[in-house]
């Protein structure tokens, strides 16, 4: 018999490209949308609104539920409104599950989070593991704020999982498709000294930790989702030129990120030296640990 996976967030970057990696021999899938869209063989749509706290009737009850959502990041300036919706996009969605959860009465095998390696805040060249302590700044304190509406599930749930995310590389959105932007030219920058740690995953082996999540009934609690070689800010953009044929690796002064970016410049200039211990614990194979290949696969195969 099929199990049921109920994805939040199923309609962008890492939710998109999981939808194409699910087996559906062995999966029904719902998915959580603003507007209600027709369904198919193996995928059933809810619609949820944010603004009313409401949340379609049956949509909660799956097996597993994975929980993506969360405003972009780095696709507008940190007015005071604009950090008040990346906490609020990740904040209440957590909430409207756990309404939805309350009001059926339904537990699910596992509540599955995305969080993110901004957890840490910029800690320069420290090693960081989940056991280290939440950083300063404003993507801590949102990373903080999410896990805390995550862990508010724990006692509605079988398992609870959450997952600390680096940079995803993939060529349909994200960081990487801004890296490459100067391909053309065979150059490529690196942000201020380019001393700062980059934890970094291929799209892929990101999404196949996440069924990993699933099929794993061990797996509980926190963990570090980024490959294992972190790099500083400079070596991720030589890797990338090297790999790609290019001509120079260019210094972007910090101080013209700042004037550009205002505070948002903390995306690129804060240092997340971030390593996957536990997921390593597990024994997962990563298909992509070294950053040029990954780069190559990922233009090769256009994903």
């Amino acid at each position: 018999m099929k199990e049921t996976i109920l994805i939040a967030g199923g309609t962008g970057l890492v939710g998109s490209r999981l939808l194409e990696m699910i087996d559906y021999t062995k999966y029904t899938v719902h998915i959580l949308s603003r507007k209600k869209k027709k369904d198919t063989k193996d995928i059933n749509y809810f619609t949820w609104d944010f603004n009313k706290m409401e949340i379609e009737e049956g949509a909660v009850q799956a097996d597993y539920i994975i929980n993506f959502t969360g405003a972009g990041i780095a696709d507008a300036r940190w007015t005071a409104a604009r950090k008040k919706i990346l906490i609020n996009s990740r904040v209440d969605s957590a909430r409207l599950i756990k309404q939805g959860l309350e009001k059926s009465g339904h537990r699910p095998k596992a509540y599955i989070s995305a969080s993110a390696v901004g957890y840490y805040g910029d800690r320069g060249s420290e090693k960081l593991i989940v056991d280290s302590p939440v950083g300063d700044g404003f993507m801590a304190e949102c990373c903080k704020l999410w896990e805390d509406s995550a862990q508010e599930l724990e006692t509605l749930v079988d398992r609870l999982v959450i997952n600390r995310i680096g940079i995803v590389l993939s060529t349909k959105g994200g960081a990487l498709p801004k890296i490459l932007m100067t391909k053309a030219v065979g150059v490529y920058n690196y942000f201020g000294s380019g001393s700062q740690y980059y934890s970094w995953i291929h799209i892929d082996d990101l999404c196949r930790m996440f069924l990993k999540n699933i099929s794993e009934d061990s797996m509980t609690g926190v963990y570090n989702t980024v490959a294992p070689k972190p790099l500083t800010n400079k070596d991720f953009t030589v890797e990338i030129k090297d790999a790609l044929g290019g001509i120079a690796a260019l210094p972007a002064p910090k101080f013209g990120l700042r004037l550009l970016l205002g505070e948002m410049a903390d995306v690129v200039l804060n240092s997340n030296r971030v390593y996957p211990s536990r997921i390593e614990e597990t024994n997962f194979h990563y298909d992509y640990s070294d950053l040029g290949l990954s780069v190559k696969d990922l233009l090769n195969r256009k994903i």
